[in-house]
This record gives structure tokens, C-alpha cells and sequence, in this order.
């Protein structure tokens, strides 16, 4: 059994987490320059083995340009990877939600400024959504 990836996109970086081989748990991975992120993933594909991508999904937003990128880089990411399975979960409030874990984890405030480690954060809580709703079926 692979790993399953979540995928926190944005224009700027994109936090990725991973679920342990077992799936059991979900890890922060890293933030990457969004336009580096292809790169990255063809890395850590050739060393790991990933079933599923779970890509945030901005769930009950009006159509904006960042609905619009968000679809393409899934387009892309599907041509990329086909024999990858792609979904989707909620990503609303998971940059706060990020920050009060930070928070309650007893993280400095220059810390808990640092966009990259939200973005991480913020992609580890897609995965653990995920992770809880496969569970329950």
C-alpha cells in the first residue's frame, strides 16, 4: 500500500503532507515554490511510493482566478500521474486552524508568522480530514 499525499495549493508555496506507508498518520513533508512543485513531486515519487494526491479544495467559494488555477494544476497533476488517484477535501479554515495548532503547540510568534510552516501545517490537516473520513466507511 502507497502513501497518500496532500496537496495545500497556492499561488506562491504549497504545503505537502504524507500519511505513513500504513496510512495510519499524517506528516507535514514540506512547502515548495508552487512553481517548483512538479520538480519536487517527480523527486519524491521516484524514492516513495504514492497512491492517492488529496488537493485542498476550497469548498463553497464564489468562481475566482484561484478556482481557475487550482483546476489546472489538478489537470496537470492527472496528465502528469494518471495511474494516481486524485480527490479532493475540504480546505476551508485550515490556515487558521493551522495557526491555532501552532499556537497550542507552544510555537513563538515568529513562528508562527513563518508562511511556509502554515502552509505545511495547513496541508497535514487536509490529510488528517481525509484519513478521519476514510476511516469512518
Amino acid at each position: 500500500m502507497g502513501r497518500i499525499m496532500a496537496i495545500d495549493y497556492g499561488r506562491k508555496r504549497t504545503g505537502l503532507a504524507v500519511s505513513d506507508p500504513l496510512r495510519i498518520t499524517a506528516n507535514g513533508l514540506a512547502t515548495v515554490r508552487t512553481h517548483e512543485l512538479f520538480d519536487f513531486l517527480d523527486d519524491y515519487l521516484e524514492k516513495e511510493t504514492v497512491d492517492c494526491f488529496v488537493v485542498g479544495d476550497p469548498v463553497n467559494t464564489r468562481p475566482s482566478q484561484m478556482r481557475g488555477e487550482l483546476d489546472a494544476f489538478v489537470e496537470k497533476l492527472q496528465k502528469r500521474y494518471p495511474a494516481k488517484e486524485v480527490k479532493f477535501e475540504d480546505e476551508r479554515f485550515t490556515s487558521g486552524m493551522a495557526k491555532k495548532a501552532m499556537l497550542e503547540g507552544g510555537l513563538g510568534r515568529k513562528a508562527r508568522q513563518n508562511k511556509e510552516t502554515v502552509d505545511k501545517i495547513s496541508a497535514v490537516i487536509i490529510l488528517q480530514s481525509y484519513m478521519e473520513q476514510c476511516n469512518k466507511m
